[in-house]
């Protein structure tokens, strides 16, 4: 009966969200983004972090956060489009973030999942930008797949202090551990919501809340409930719905503190 009742709160009450990672800017929501932000925020996802993929998408992504209030620009060079990134773009990547002041830099990390990505020139990039980070004294936005040991050891050898967030985690709970000790928040999305998910279900359930934030990676990683769709920032409360069920915090607990995290995670003032 607790369970029933929390679901059903989650599922009536709109609960102020932090999409901490979505891809906004990009192509698959030309036709109707204005609309999409619309939908968004009547569910209750006010804010939401924009994090860039290559030096192309930087003019588009910093106008688009300019115009609309609650969007936070992250910039970044995605390790998945290794082949595409020059070494100019580190030069024009500190110049843009003195200039624009992101909340992050971002997406950046290691993906040694995709075959024939370049090991060796995705480390060296996800370390410039780990330094740019430093230099600014912003956190990072971590793309990671089968990297998470690698993450790390770059992450402590580096002494990168500033945190930031591990993007769709997937990890195991030592890694996640490793990461909290750093100042890191861990991002659960819409592979919450799949039952398949044991993993990543339990994780969620176990870990401190103040380690935890959300997300839906739009408009990839669709939850359950929209699968095979475009994933949406307006499908968030979805992943919170799902999360009331496997936490035993209160709802109304949960919706505070994911916000706070959020919001600290990313040295957002308070308003």
């Amino acid at each position: 009966m607790v369970i029933s009742n929390a679901l059903q709160w989650a599922m009536e009450k709109i609960v102020e969200l932090f999409d901490t990672h979505c891809h906004l800017d990009v192509s698959e929501f030309d036709a109707d983004r204005e609309a999409v932000l619309v939908r968004a925020r009547a569910a209750g996802v006010t804010r939401m972090a924009i994090p860039a993929v290559d030096a192309a998408g930087w003019p588009a992504l910093l106008e688009l956060c300019r115009r609309e209030e609650g969007l936070y620009p992250a910039l970044g060079l995605h390790p998945v489009y290794i082949d595409s990134h020059s070494n100019d773009d580190i030069d024009e990547l500190r110049r843009l973030v003195e200039q624009e002041k992101p909340v992050a830099i971002g997406e950046i990390g290691l993906d040694f999942y995709v075959p024939g990505l370049d090991r060796e020139r995705q480390q060296w990039l996800f370390e410039q930008q780990l330094q740019i980070a430093a230099e600014f004294e912003l956190p990072v936005l971590l793309h990671v797949r089968k990297a998470h040991d690698q993450v790390l050891a770059t992450l402590k050898r580096t002494k990168f202090p500033h945190g930031g967030i591990a993007h769709a985690f997937n990890g195991s709970l030592q890694q996640a551990e490793q990461y909290i000790a750093m100042g890191f928040k861990l991002g659960f999305g819409g592979m919450l919501t799949y039952e398949r998910s044991t993993k990543l279900r339990a994780l969620a359930a176990q870990l401190p809340l103040e380690s935890l934030v959300l997300e839906t990676d739009a408009p990839d990683m669709s939850p359950a409930a929209h699968h095979g769709e475009r994933n949406s920032p307006e499908y968030l409360p979805e992943v919170f719905s799902e999360l009331v069920l496997l936490r035993a915090d209160s709802p109304d607990q949960l919706a505070r503190q994911l916000m706070s995290n959020s919001r600290g995670v990313l040295r957002l003032s308070r308003g």
